[in-house]
């Protein structure tokens, strides 16, 4: 992990004052905005029942957090995102490849030694009509942004803190934060996989480390975001694909 400069990757924002400095109530803030988008994509009144329905929770999800996130960042909170180039590309490329197989490798593992739940939208999709299918696939290019942003907002407010307030090396910093900031992530997942908690932490938790990968090594929420997408994608277009085929 190298600092603002080197390597021509810019330096991870906020925890060491650029290019704002965000205090401890600054971040309360901001994280409040994360869990307010998380509880307003699972609320049962942002999911209306017509065809754009899906759309709502989504945006909401997405958008929020950077609400927040603005109101105690100003124009700072545009250090989040930078214009992609074509190494970015080959990381998202390479980083949703590498979950891929590297998710399928331990949910064998895992299933042959407990019990696992589906997803549901697996099931739901494969009944979708095409029109639903085609939605759903778009939609999830906003709910995995908000996914991101539910992940590398804890993970820079843990980063402020360890480094700045702890006084962690910033190496060590880095690494506790990126480890840490993949348990939320994990236990939003709860309600989709039956509660199952071992699974959530082992299997999601996994995915989650690596896809934050993509923002470690180009500190840019474009491509871990491009990388969750191609990944869910990959995913579930697989499972439509297998439930489509003749028994």
């Amino acid at each position: 992990m190298h600092p603002s400069g080197t390597q021509g990757r810019p330096d991870f924002p906020f925890y060491a004052g650029r290019p704002v400095g965000l205090s401890g109530p600054q971040w309360c803030v901001a994280l409040a905005g994360v869990a307010l988008a998380f509880w307003l994509l699972v609320a049962p009144w942002t999911h209306p029942s017509h065809p754009w329905g899906m759309w709502v929770p989504a945006l909401l999800f997405c958008s929020v957090p950077l609400v927040a996130l603005a109101l105690v960042a100003g124009r700072g909170w545009t250090a989040l995102f930078h214009r992609l180039r074509a190494r970015d590309l080959l990381l998202m490329v390479g980083i949703a490849v590498l979950n891929l197989v590297v998710t399928v490798l331990v949910g064998l593992l895992f299933t042959g030694l407990h019990h696992a739940s589906a997803n549901p939208l697996f099931q739901s999709l494969g009944q979708a009509d095409a029109a639903t299918r085609v939605t759903a696939f778009a939609v999830m290019v906003p709910q995995l942004l908000g996914e991101e942003l539910l992940t590398i907002l804890p993970f820079l407010a843990l980063l402020w803190w360890l480094h700045g307030r702890m006084k962690l090396q910033r190496r060590s910093a880095v690494m506790l934060a990126w480890l840490l900031s993949a348990i939320p992530f994990a236990l939003v997942h709860l309600p989709t996989y039956g509660w199952n908690l071992l699974q959530c932490l082992v299997i999601i938790g996994t995915a989650r480390l690596l896809l934050t990968l993509a923002y470690l090594f180009s500190r840019n929420l474009w491509v871990s975001t491009g990388a969750h997408v191609l990944n869910d994608w990959a995913l579930f277009g697989f499972a439509m694909l297998v439930g489509s085929l003749p028994h």
